[in-house]
């Protein structure tokens, strides 16, 4: 027997994935029998015949940015012909008409702009609050690193404050790899691993719930990949914080980082040795966005439960040249094509609604 499938059937048998014999699946591991496993323990967390979906909004409220990272090609300097802030009327524009598209979060994310500090930030939630009956589900834990740097206060200080202000919960922008010596290389402007764990580890211990991200494809290694994985499990273990773990793939045009792009094999690959990793983490979710609507519903055979958001505003994908479209009615019946009962969800992963 191969080790690859010793490994698997140790992993079905109810052992934890280690490192090393991750590495060994995701380098030697059969891609169908990788997917058949993720597929088994998914169901295992997942029993119902349900895969979900939320209907939300990705505003980005500034493309100004001083990280300046070198995957990214929606960042301009302060004084770019093309860069912005949105107003206020621009904001809640956006959040009516998410609203009335059934739309029920909204993830404000946008750069580390030098002249937005934390007032900005509580003056922003605490009026969408007193608007709109939205949860708020924003800024990466640079953004939050930037906000605490500005005011000079700590971060547990500046998240208390954006708690009180009205935001609910924080997604997991920013954690490409979670390995410094790749952030050194395409980010080194950008906050560390540390950091990027420190936020998320606050944020769940004063009951915000947060979401773990990975970006693949920027010339890591494998190791480095494993080396995320253990970051996140481990700050899993004992804190339980993180709701999802999602996870896309690197889109090199119009980046200064360039490249090519990882294969739809790839990230099948490792998101299925992600959900055999994750015995901690309840819900995986699956990139149309970055993969397109065929490998998306793919992902629900290799262990997401998940495709996220029908994305009624994505900038930064866009901005790499990538676009895909997506509405409810499509979703529905791209997960009705794979057997499962499409139903939208809410931020807490509670069901909303069924389309049978």
């Amino acid at each position: 027997m191969d080790r690859w499938q010793s490994i698997i059937d140790q992993i079905l048998q109810g052992s934890r994935l280690q490192d090393n014999d991750a590495l060994e699946l995701l380098t030697r591991g059969d891609l169908p029998t990788l997917g058949q496993a993720a597929d088994v323990i998914r169901l295992r967390k997942h029993p119902g015949p349900y895969a979900t979906f939320i209907v939300d909004r990705n505003i980005n409220y500034t493309n100004v940015c001083k990280s300046q990272c070198k995957f990214c090609a929606f960042y301009r300097a302060k004084n770019a012909a093309d860069a912005y802030v949105l107003t206020t009327a621009e904001l809640y524009k956006k959040i009516a008409e998410t609203i009335a598209a059934g739309g029920t979060q909204i993830m404000l994310q946008g750069g580390l702009h030098p002249e937005l500090t934390l007032p900005y930030f509580e003056n922003m939630l605490r009026g969408i609050k007193e608007q709109f009956p939205i949860t708020i589900h924003s800024f990466s834990p640079a953004e939050i690193v930037h906000m605490a740097s500005l005011a000079g206060i700590s971060i547990q200080k500046a998240l208390h404050r954006l708690q009180a202000a009205g935001l609910d919960s924080l997604p997991g922008g920013g954690a490409e790899i979670l390995d410094d010596a790749v952030r050194r290389r395409v980010s080194p402007l950008k906050i560390t691993t540390k950091q990027w764990l420190e936020v998320m580890e606050v944020a769940q211990r004063i009951g915000m719930g947060t979401t773990a991200t990975m970006v693949i494809g920027m010339q890591e290694t494998y190791r480095q990949r494993i080396n995320h994985f253990r970051a996140i499990r481990e700050l899993q273990d004992c804190t339980g914080g993180f709701r999802a773990f999602i996870m896309w793939t690197f889109q090199p045009g119009n980046t200064e980082l360039g490249g090519e792009k990882a294969s739809a094999w790839d990230y099948l690959r490792t998101l299925a040795v992600a959900r055999l990793y994750f015995d901690n983490i309840s819900h995986l979710q699956g990139s149309w966005v970055t993969q397109g609507q065929s490998i998306g519903q793919l992902t629900l055979a290799f262990g997401a439960d998940d495709l996220g958001s029908i994305m009624l505003e994505e900038n930064v994908v866009r901005a790499a040249g990538t676009a895909y479209q997506m509405s409810i009615d499509k979703m529905t019946d791209l997960i009705r094509t794979t057997g499962r009962i499409p139903a939208q969800r809410n931020t807490q992963y509670e069901i909303l609604k069924t389309f049978k």
